[in-house]
């Protein structure tokens, strides 16, 4: 490696460095202050960085916030994937992906608590429906989707176009019972996802009866306008 290019991955690696320093700071501080009364210039201090460069690797709290997000994806398809190579039926590979999602969050889960408080709000950029929030947002229905291409179940197309959507919608729905459960590790969420997954698996494999066409189609066109509903929906007939 020459003198020129070894300089530059140093230079890179000192730069991700201070990043996940700057990014660990925020959260520490946000779980202790919570995220409303944090500052970046306090981050900052507590970082040991200008506010400047703190600036200059996220543009506002809401980018931090963004990061994280970011990071426990990657945590939870690093744990994922090699899992799903195991399971071949849908509802093994769904209770793969839903407990491997809650085994990344949960050193989270005070912190989730305090930042619901905001991300909660329909009109915070934090919100799992934002604009802001598309990247994680389609990087995870597109684990869904994995999850669904790997299996030999019979799902109509109109579903199966659908589905990882409505599956990531019902995971936002279980990380939000995480939240509120207070239960010794756990153990309440862990049987939610255990029964919850079995009833899906049996209702999708239901979805694929011919008499059960008419009922898709309405239940789908609800999902459609729900969508449309929420903040990232088409609001062209607002």
């Amino acid at each position: 490696m020459t003198a020129t290019r070894k300089k530059k991955t140093d230079k890179i690696s000192k730069g991700d460095q201070t990043r996940a320093l700057i990014l660990e700071t925020a959260l520490e501080m946000f779980r202790e202050r919570g995220y409303d009364e944090t500052t970046m210039r306090a981050i900052a201090q507590k970082a040991g960085v200008s506010l400047g460069n703190a600036y200059y690797y996220f543009r506002s709290k809401e980018y931090l916030i963004q990061a994280f997000y970011q990071r426990l994806h990657e945590s939870h398809v690093a744990a994922a994937l090699p899992a799903l190579e195991n399971d071949k039926t849908l509802r093994a590979r769904l209770l793969t992906v839903m407990r491997t999602k809650m085994e990344t969050m949960e050193p989270y889960h005070q912190f989730a608590g305090v930042l619901f408080k905001t991300a909660g709000n329909p009109q915070s950029p934090l919100n799992p429906f934002a604009d802001e929030t598309d990247p994680v947002r389609d990087a995870g229905i597109q684990l869904f989707a994995t999850v669904i291409e790997g299996t030999k179940a019979r799902i109509p197309n109109d579903l199966r176009a659908e589905l990882p959507y409505l599956l990531w919608v019902y995971s936002m729905g279980v990380v939000l019972f995480w939240i509120h459960d207070q239960s010794p590790k756990h153990r309440r969420t862990h049987r939610l996802i255990d029964h919850t997954v079995d009833l899906l698996d049996k209702l999708i494999h239901l979805a694929s009866n011919p008499f059960m066409r008419p009922l898709r189609k309405q239940a789908l066109r609800l999902v459609e306008e729900i969508r449309e509903a929420l903040p990232d929906g088409d609001e062209s007939e607002a």
